[in-house]
């Protein structure tokens, strides 16, 4: 399916959710919550006074539960089908940070959750706001004062595993609908939709930096999503798609016009990847300030990844712009990546850690590192299939020390596969070029490239390694040196003479092919 047809496809699919959305949520009436008992004074745990409105509306057959200006303490509540959550402007659902008011429902902790459900809904001006740091922090003091214990706890980073739960959960749900909301301050992942369908996420935004694992928007096997027009700012990864779990089935996904910010990657699928990822569209993606990649594409445990659209991608200030991993972290054969189209993409990389103002940041790299460069890369026997990269120009730092884990040339074969590592664009250690690292893959076009440094570089611009039916045309890269290209083990099915003139220069155990 080409690109043009699959943007159809998924605007059609945008046109019909809408549709059917808004002709769902013009029935019923509305159901105030303070008619029910609730009281906005922040203070006033009003739990049970917003469950019996939603209830009510259920009931009914459906309608509005409305929170009108002021502050509405509350822990878990379920939402049901046919009810929508109203928020007008200046309405605050603020989440309890006692832990005993978030016992779990069908498996599930969050402040707002659904299991099951159809036609349901989070709209309005207001803000859900979690207090998620509050909260976790008094799960961790249950488990150091030995009242509840978290056996997974994870001493490495002080944090319990269990008990702090999402701001918002839904689960085998049908037609969700999330528009204008602002969500915020979440003990774990901001938003998960798990095995559900047909979903409208748009105009939301994300300000969520309280604590670990806050994960911006989670879609975790599900089918006919559109996640657009949304601001993302989250101290985990912003967009990620995820298969937590082997049968779960990732298709027909549009993500588009979306800002990120992240102290992890700004779009990301993984790291859990054990189902399919398909029919992925991915455009106007602006991130900033991020620490780990713009786009990363991930199957490490066995996932499906094929016929991924991305393009108009501007990243700034960001540690990794483009990242494609396929290993074998689980499962028990690794799974494939294949038909990956990146277009339009402008990156700029910086020397030191863009998420520097996070208060909680990404996980610093073990070791004295060089900047690392985009890397596209599978494993022996095992090679990433038909990627196209067209129209791409990324600036790094340069900087780059021979005195920092140098790796010449001549040991292209000591770049650490890494087979069963966490996918990381740090993962392989240091790397032997500043621009693309591209190893065991098949199948792959590169058109108008440009890759500079800001300050001299010692490594090549590119490093193709165990790579069969390369094609480059109109590659750019730095005139400081003439070697900036690199083939070990590469048949060419093209390459453009004219563009690598004076570019390219044979080094040990490696070769450069004629243009064919």
């Amino acid at each position: 399916m080409t690109n043009k047809r699959f943007l159809k496809k998924s605007s059609a699919i945008l046109l019909f959710l809408l549709c059917y959305n808004i002709g769902i949520y013009a029935k019923g009436k509305d159901y105030l919550v303070t008619a029910f008992g609730a009281v906005a004074d922040g203070k006033t745990l009003n739990t049970t006074a917003i469950q019996k409105a939603i209830d009510a509306a259920y009931k009914n057959k459906g309608g509005r539960v409305v929170f009108s200006k002021g502050k509405f303490l509350s822990g878990s509540i379920v939402l049901k089908d046919n009810v929508e959550l109203f928020f007008e402007e200046e309405a605050i659902l603020l989440g309890s940070i006692n832990p005993n008011d978030y016992p779990k429902y069908e498996g599930i902790r969050a402040l707002v959750l659904a299991y099951n459900s159809k036609n349901i809904a989070i709209t309005g001006k207001g803000i859900i706001d979690g207090q998620g740091r509050e909260l976790a922090l008094a799960v961790d003091s249950l488990h150091h004062f030995g009242i509840k214990i978290d056996p997974n706890y994870n001493y490495r980073r002080m944090r319990p595993a269990d008990g702090r739960g999402k701001l918002v959960s839904f689960v085998k749900c049908d037609s969700i609908k999330m528009t204008d909301i602002t969500l915020k301050n979440s003990s774990g992942w901001v938003q998960c939709f798990e095995q559900s369908k047909n979903i409208i996420v748009d105009r939301i935004k994300v300000n969520s930096r309280a604590y670990w694992n806050n994960d911006g928007i989670d879609i975790n096997g599900c089918e006919n999503v559109s996640v657009t027009n949304c601001d993302v700012n989250a101290a985990d990864d912003g967009i990620c798609l995820k298969s937590d779990s082997p049968g779960l089935q990732n298709s027909n996904i549009y993500i588009a016009n979306c800002t990120v910010r992240s102290s992890a990657s700004a779009v990301k699928f993984g790291t859990g990847s054990y189902g399919s990822f398909k029919n992925v569209t991915i455009d106007n993606i602006q991130v900033y300030d991020t620490f780990r990649s713009a786009i990363a594409i991930e199957s490490v445990d066995g996932a499906e990844i094929e016929n991924i659209k991305v393009s108009n991608i501007t990243a700034v200030n960001t540690g990794n712009a483009i990242l494609i991993r396929l290993g074998h972290r689980n499962g028990e054969k690794p799974g494939y990546i294949k038909n990956v189209s990146i277009k339009n993409v402008k990156a700029q990389i910086p020397f030191g850690r863009p998420d520097i103002d996070y208060d909680l940041r990404g996980p610093e790299v073990d070791y004295f590192h060089n900047p690392f460069p985009a890397s596209i890369a599978g494993i022996p026997g095992y090679s990433i299939e038909n990627v196209v990269l067209e129209n791409i120009e990324i600036t790094y730092p340069g900087r780059a020390s021979k005195g920092m884990a140098y790796l010449p040339l001549s040991r292209l074969k000591d770049v650490l596969e890494n087979e069963k590592g966490y996918p990381e664009f740090t993962m392989f250690g240091e790397l032997p070029s500043f621009g693309f690292y591209v190893r065991h893959v098949k199948g792959i076009e590169m058109k108008n490239i440009k890759v500079t440094h800001e300050k001299e570089d010692f490594r090549p611009a590119f490093v193709f390694d165990d790579v069969k039916g390369l094609k480059m045309e109109k590659i750019d890269v730095p005139s400081d040196k003439t070697n900036q290209i690199i083939f070990k083990d590469v048949l060419s099915s093209n390459l453009d003479a004219e563009a690598l003139k004076r570019k390219s220069e044979p080094a040990q155990n490696t070769y450069v092919l004629p243009a064919r």
